[in-house]
């Protein structure tokens, strides 16, 4: 976790991941896949364990695959996303035992083909978190961000960082690389290279359309509640490797059109997914 210990001096990361979304049925009747990839590099300069300031730069590809049952033919809302993110994370000591952070970040996420300009948001996530002992680490956060054609999302974050035992800890934090949201996981440590975990985020994906489809510089909302098995491998204490399953719930799926006025809403059955991830530091 990000709240333990650090080493003073530079450091950088790369962290990448690929998810398989299986076939997922769409409340109107029609059906789709999607595929996920995403890259993350960053770095950062610490003058102590406590004190940091770092730059992130991401990309993700959510390609999807639409099908039917039907002779009409294949309704496709959207195509490939794709999605830019940059990110300045500051962390700070405040007397012994709190300490701060910022990330303010900015992304542009959009259809393949959609208006850069158009697909652009930007937000702030920020907290302060109180070390009870070596083994608690808990504080509050909130979030703000702002979103395409609606108001700024604000939601509450909760930082947990819980050694339960030598082997079994509690933590939020960015879980597998290829997931989009906040989340809380349950990891164990299984031996000095393998580590287990169980956990569960929320994620709300929305995007710019292109000017092609049938909202023509609309807006896709792609929402849904993964639950994930994760089996991560230490080569090492700078290279892992991970595989990672689970299947999504709650999923929901919106078209919207260039003002934020829906055009349509489904739900989306239960999902399996499968995938694999890769994190190296420097």
């Amino acid at each position: 976790s990000g709240y333990r210990r650090r080493q003073a001096g530079w450091s950088s990361f790369v962290r990448s991941g690929g998810v398989k979304q299986f076939d997922t049925d769409i409340s109107d009747g029609s059906s789709f896949e999607t595929t996920r990839l995403t890259l993350q590099l960053g770095g950062s300069y610490a003058r102590d364990y406590r004190t940091s300031i770092g730059l992130t730069i991401g990309y993700s590809y959510n390609g999807y695959s639409f099908s039917t049952g039907t002779a009409e033919g294949v309704f496709e809302p959207w195509e490939d996303v794709h999605t830019t993110s940059l990110g300045l994370p500051v962390r700070w000591g405040m007397g012994k035992q709190w300490s701060g952070f910022l990330n303010p970040t900015i992304r542009a996420t959009g259809e393949q083909g959609a208006a850069f300009n158009d697909s652009l948001t930007g937000g702030v996530f920020g907290g302060a978190a109180y070390r009870f002992s070596d083994r608690l680490v808990i504080g509050p956060g909130i979030g703000v961000i702002s979103q395409l054609e609606e108001s700024a999302t604000v939601f509450p974050i909760l930082i947990i960082d819980w050694k339960i035992t030598d082997t079994l800890s509690l933590e939020t934090g960015r879980g597998f690389a290829a997931s989009r949201g906040p989340g809380l996981q349950l990891r164990w440590r299984y031996s000095p290279n393998w580590q287990f975990a169980f956990g569960g985020r929320y994620e709300k994906t929305r995007f710019r359309l292109d000017d092609d489809g049938v909202a023509p510089g609309g807006v896709g909302q792609d929402k849904a509640f993964p639950l994930f098995l994760l089996a991560e491998y230490a080569m090492g204490t700078d290279l892992k490797l991970g595989l990672v399953g689970g299947v999504e719930v709650g999923g929901e799926m919106r078209l919207e059109d260039d003002k934020g006025r829906l055009v349509s809403r489904s739900d989306l059955s239960e999902a399996p997914f499968l995938g694999a991830t890769f994190e190296a530091r420097f």
